[in-house]
């Protein structure tokens, strides 16, 4: 039913650091020697390179990289009147910035064509000549050149679909959908606009392209109910639903969401009258509110999980599975609990959580069990490492290593005192993506 990603091998061309399996890694400040850009680590051996890094902007932060693998997309933004706006094109071979587009305002969701000729990028305060702010703007990633724009008032999020042929936008307090076809996107009639939704913000593909399963935020987003709604993307008709709420409970969350066969994870947090509703069931923490994670089987539209899980509270922006089937999941504007100062091993508590997605242990780790690792800070990207048991989380400006075996940090034997970080590696980072598997 579903279509995979594949994993195109590496493209060719001469690398500067040499190494054959890379993380790149977006530093948003420039202090003392360290300047701000995408920072490369080897990621089988966990050592930062001895390179420069490439430049991509005054504050780099969120990537994507293209489905060939031949390049990585960098926003560079910050959201004051001084911010730079700039969406650079790296060039994954020669590891330089080969072309860069000022955006006319922040943006937080681009996606590229599954061929990797072109990023359309979602600007929600783009200004717009007799309407609305906001525009989906089109980039040629071969000559890094604007070259169209579809105006779509506050859009923020997008999904596309797995043939490159559609578009679906999601704004800010809005109920309806966004259908852009992208190769109208400057000729006109590119958006059309379906509504009956509860405030979306993602979507998910059938293999054929013929369905779209939209993820409604709900009550989070100034709505009413979290679930997942069928589209018909031959004749724009509602389908089937599935509010996303713990059975026997009136909870429902889920803000972001990852597919794994026919099995929609959702991670959220839940609302009413306004505030955070979900209590921390089960957990020995001094949070008083937490999120959820729901389970959703695409193939009956039915809600999977019998009890609650909970996880943090905050927005929750990434999830991702590692190996092991540990599922990270990241959120931001958490509820932190701050360890006093000396740690007198008091909680530590932050924004990521792990959930143990096997119907058995995983080494101390019990099926169906949530660790949540002792560290603070908003998580801003999650980067499974290919062929090793190990996930790269960014996490308050701070990369860490975890191992998937004990979802505690990895033991790096190039910096034994230190464990879970790299040696050298300082900044303020905000994402990482592996570029060769």
């Amino acid at each position: 039913m579903w279509l995979s990603c594949g994993g195109a091998s590496s493209p060719s061309g001469t690398r500067t650091s040499g190494l054959k399996y890379r993380a790149f890694i977006t530093n948003s400040v420039t202090a003392g020697t360290g300047a701000a850009g995408v920072y490369l680590v080897n990621a089988q051996t966990d050592v930062r390179a001895a390179v420069s890094a490439i430049s991509a902007g005054n504050t780099p932060g969120m990537m994507a990289l293209t489905p060939n693998r031949a390049q990585t997309l960098v926003f560079s933004g910050n959201g004051t009147q001084s911010s730079d706006n700039q969406f650079s094109i790296v060039n994954n071979a020669s590891e330089s910035n080969a072309a860069h587009v000022t955006l006319p305002g922040m943006t937080e969701s681009f996606v590229v064509s599954p061929d990797s000729s072109a990023a359309y990028v979602a600007v929600p305060t783009a200004p717009v000549t007799g309407q609305s702010p906001g525009i989906v703007e089109a980039i040629s990633l071969s000559s890094g050149t604007v070259t169209g724009q579809a105006d779509v008032p506050s859009v923020h999020y997008l999904s596309i679909d797995n043939s490159g042929n559609r578009i679906l936008g999601f704004s800010d307090n809005s109920d309806t959908v966004a259908v852009i076809t992208p190769s109208n996107i400057g000729i006109g009639n590119a958006v059309t606009y379906i509504g009956g939704f509860d405030r979306p913000v993602q979507a998910f593909f059938s293999s054929d392209d013929s369905t779209a399963y939209v993820v409604n935020c709900g009550a989070e987003c100034g709505g009413t109910t979290a679930s997942v709604q069928q589209l018909n993307l031959t004749n724009g008709t509602l389908g089937s639903y599935v509010a996303v709420c713990t059975p026997n409970t009136a909870q429902c969350a889920g803000t972001v969401a990852l597919v794994n066969g026919s099995t929609m994870y959702l991670a959220g947090t839940p609302y009413s009258g306004g505030v955070p509703s979900q209590p921390c069931t089960g957990q020995n923490t001094a949070a008083t509110t937490c999120g959820l994670l729901t389970m959703v089987d695409l193939n009956s539209m039915t809600v999977t999980n019998t009890a609650p899980i909970v996880i943090t509270d905050g927005y929750h922006t990434h999830l991702s599975l590692g190996a092991n089937g540990q599922l990270f999941i990241g959120a931001r504007t958490c509820t932190e609990i701050v360890p006093p100062v000396p740690p007198t091993g008091a909680e530590v508590r932050g924004c990521l959580s792990i959930y143990n997605t096997q119907s058995s242990a995983v080494g101390n780790i019990p099926p169906g069990a949530v660790v949540i690792p002792p560290a603070n800070g908003d998580v801003t990207g999650i980067q499974p490492i290919a062929t090793r048991d190990v996930v790269y989380v960014i996490q308050g400006g701070s990369l860490d290593i975890y191992d998937t075996m004990i979802d505690a940090l990895e033991y790096n034997p190039n910096d034994p005192n230190n464990p879970g970080h790299i040696f050298g590696l300082v900044g303020q980072f905000i994402d990482v993506k592996t570029v060769d598997f």
